[in-house]
C-alpha cells in the first residue's frame, strides 16, 4: 500500500490531495441515469472526519473498486477484519473528491429502511395544531408539515445533487434480514416517496435534512429523485451472507490486513508519526518493537489495527522510557485478543 500506479481513467487516486477529477466522470450507463432536479450544490465543508480522510492508505484493489463504483453508479460493499479501514474509505473519498460531509447511517438489528429515508413527527405537529386552535400559535405555522419532516442519511443522499454525496452505511451485516432487499429497490429507482407529503392536496414542502435542521430543501410532488447517484459505502464484518440479487448490484472489495511489518509501520506512521515521532515523522525504536510484536501475535487470534494505535499511543506517554519488558506488557494489556481463533494466512 504505497504509491498507486497512474491510471488516466481513475477519478479517485488514493493520493489524499483534494482535486476536482470527479467532474471528469463520463455519463452513467443508460440503465443508471436519473433525472432529479433542480440540481443542488454540494454542501460546504470537508468529510466530517479529517483524520480518517488524510491518514487512510488505500490499497490498489480499493482504489480500483472505488472507481468502478463511481463509474457504474453502484454501491460499494466493503468487507474486511475490524480495523482495516472500511469506514475510513468513505471519508477518504469524500475528502479527495470534494464531495462534502459524509452522511453516516449506523445500522443495528432494529433499523428499517424508513429510518434511513426520513422521519415524520406527527405528535409534535398535533400539539402545534392544538396550540393554534387555542390561539397560542397561528394555524398556518401549525400546518407547515416541513417542520415535522426530516430526511435521514439515505434520504438526504438521494436528493438531486449535481455531484454525488457520500453515504456510509456502517455494519450492514447487523441489519434485519429484509433491509438489503429493501435497499435494492431504492438503489435501482434512485427515488422514494414521502407518504405523508404525497397525500396532501399540495404535496410540496421545505423539509429538514440529515445535514441541518435549519437549512431546508424543497420537496416537490411528495417525491425525491436523485440526479447524481450517491457514492454508497456499505461496510460488513462478514457476520452474515447477503442475497445474490443484492451482491449482483454491488461493487465489492475485501480489505486485507497489512501483509508485512513495513506496511503496518507505514499505517502507524500516518496516524501517529506527528504524535510519537521525533518531529520528522520517524517512529521511535520502542514503537517499532511494539509493531513487530503486534505483527507476530496476529497468528494467535484476532487483533485490530486500531488496537495497535492505542497501544503505541499509551506506550509513548507511559512506557517507552522503561525497560522493553514493561513496554511489551503494557502494549499487550491495551491490545488483547478479540477472539481466540487464529486469523489464518489470508490476514497475514
Amino acid at each position: 500500500m504505497t504509491a498507486h500506479p497512474s491510471h488516466a481513467w481513475h477519478v479517485y487516486t488514493g493520493g489524499r490531495t483534494p482535486h476536482d477529477r470527479v467532474d471528469l466522470l463520463p455519463d452513467p450507463p443508460p440503465w443508471r441515469r436519473f433525472t432529479g432536479g433542480p440540481p443542488l450544490p454540494t454542501p460546504p465543508g470537508d468529510s466530517g472526519n479529517q483524520h480518517a480522510a488524510v491518514s487512510y492508505r488505500p490499497g490498489d484493489d480499493a482504489v480500483r473498486q472505488v472507481n468502478a463504483a463511481l463509474y457504474l453508479r453502484r454501491p460499494l460493499l466493503v468487507t474486511g477484519a475490524p480495523g482495516t479501514g472500511k469506514s475510513s474509505l468513505a471519508y477518504a473519498v469524500a475528502h479527495e473528491l470534494g464531495l462534502g460531509k459524509v452522511l453516516h447511517w449506523p445500522i443495528t438489528s432494529r433499523v428499517t429502511l424508513r429510518d434511513g429515508l426520513y422521519a415524520y413527527d406527527p405528535l409534535t405537529r398535533l400539539y402545534a395544531a392544538e396550540r393554534g386552535r387555542d390561539g397560542a400559535a397561528g394555524p398556518a405555522a401549525a400546518d407547515d408539515i416541513g417542520d415535522y419532516l426530516r430526511l435521514g442519511p439515505l434520504g438526504t443522499a438521494l436528493l438531486p445533487y449535481a455531484r454525488p454525496r457520500v453515504l456510509l452505511i456502517d455494519e450492514i451485516d447487523k441489519s434485519d434480514i429484509d433491509l438489503p432487499n429493501d435497499l435494492l429497490t431504492i438503489f435501482e429507482k434512485g427515488s422514494y416517496e414521502l407518504v405523508e407529503l404525497a397525500r396532501r392536496a399540495r404535496p410540496t414542502a421545505e423539509v429538514m435534512t440529515a445535514d441541518s435542521t435549519t437549512d431546508r430543501v424543497e420537496i416537490r410532488d411528495g417525491t425525491v429523485t436523485c440526479r447524481a447517484f450517491p457514492f454508497v459505502v456499505m461496510t460488513s464484518n462478514g457476520e452474515r451472507e447477503f442475497p445474490p440479487a443484492f451482491l449482483r448490484r454491488c461493487v465489492t472489495v475485501d480489505l486485507k490486513q497489512p501483509a508485512t511489518v513495513e506496511e503496518l509501520t507505514a499505517i502507524v506512521g500516518e496516524h501517529l508519526g506527528a504524535v510519537v515521532g521525533d518531529g520528522s515523522g520517524a517512529l521511535p525504536e520502542g514503537a517499532h518493537d511494539v509493531i513487530r510484536r503486534f505483527f507476530d501475535r496476529r497468528g494467535g487470534g484476532l487483533l485490530a489495527n486500531d488496537q495497535l494505535l492505542n497501544a503505541i499511543y499509551m506506550c509513548h506517554h507511559a512506557a517507552f522510557s522503561e525497560p522493553p519488558e514493561s513496554v511489551r506488557k503494557l502494549a499487550e494489556q491495551v491490545a488483547p485478543y478479540l477472539s481466540d481463533e487464529a486469523t489464518g494466512a489470508d490476514d497475514a
